[in-house]
């Protein structure tokens, strides 16, 4: 059994989900999981833990700098343990964009960093017009628009494939 901290960074609430998901299979597995907001973990709290997970969304082709400088802070820590990333992300809802190779955020984000943890996942995320505000939405409307995706303002559309976050899951199990 090891100790398992998952952090997240989300910006409309889809990466928690994810991150809730990924406790809830990885504690049925046998480990103990802890979840936190990645604003909430310090050194102290990365010390304590056999493996480190990072969750992160992206907002207009970034991500938060919130998750830039933590990781930036304790890469020697999650050089020293088994680590997973992980990035949610409408461009991920294409087949060919969806794999850590093939995404180009996680590819651009883990270059800038210099990190390359030891395991490195991809998930599309949902895509809630109605929970945007005037120009969230029509911004994203835009960028929906330019890569063929659903522009209606009323959509609803969770883009997740939630067999591969178990799966995601089960490769953290083992790392």
């Amino acid at each position: 059994m090891s100790n398992i901290l998952i952090l997240f960074s989300t910006t409309d609430g889809h990466t928690k989900k994810i991150s809730q998901k990924l406790q809830e299979t990885i504690e049925q597995l046998g480990h103990s999981v802890s979840l936190l907001p990645i604003e909430e973990a310090n050194q102290e709290t990365l010390n304590t833990q056999d493996k480190i997970v990072i969750g992160a969304s992206i907002r207009y082709g970034k991500h938060q700098k919130q998750v830039v400088d933590f990781i930036t802070q304790h890469k020697t820590v999650l050089e020293s343990k088994p680590s997973a990333f992980y990035t949610v992300n409408l461009v991920a809802r294409k087949p060919e964009k969806c794999q850590p190779d093939t995404n180009p955020y996680i590819i651009k984000l883990l270059a800038q960093l210099e990190w390359q943890p030891s395991l490195q996942g991809v998930f599309a995320g949902k895509l809630n017009y109605p929970k945007y505000g005037f120009i969230d939405r029509n911004m994203i409307r835009f960028i929906m628009w330019m890569t063929k995706g659903p522009t209606d303002p009323t959509t609803v559309k969770e883009f997740t494939d939630w067999e591969s976050v178990q799966a995601f899951a089960h490769s953290i199990d083992t790392l």
